[in-house]
């Protein structure tokens, strides 16, 4: 399922936080702290998870706005 596997990247970036709390409305940086390297580091993993490269800087605010961008964008599915 695509959110298990964003939520297994926010876990790798972030492991102090718990997953079970996380969901499509939590604020990356506001809910889970975190800064512009960890943001990156994110993107980073994304590319590497599902085999792409952004065209372009994206910022992405909450979960939500990550599973949108894949489905939408990049047009993966659960």
């Amino acid at each position: 399922m695509l959110n298990d596997k964003i939520k297994d990247i926010i876990h790798k970036v972030a492991p102090d936080f718990d997953l079970s709390t996380i969901s499509d409305d939590t604020d990356l940086r506001k809910d889970l702290g975190m800064d512009s390297l960890a943001m990156m580091m994110v993107s980073m993993e994304l590319e590497d998870t599902f085999s792409f490269r952004f065209d372009e800087p994206v910022d992405f605010k909450t979960v939500g706005d990550v599973l949108a961008f894949l489905r939408d964008k990049k047009g993966i599915t659960d």
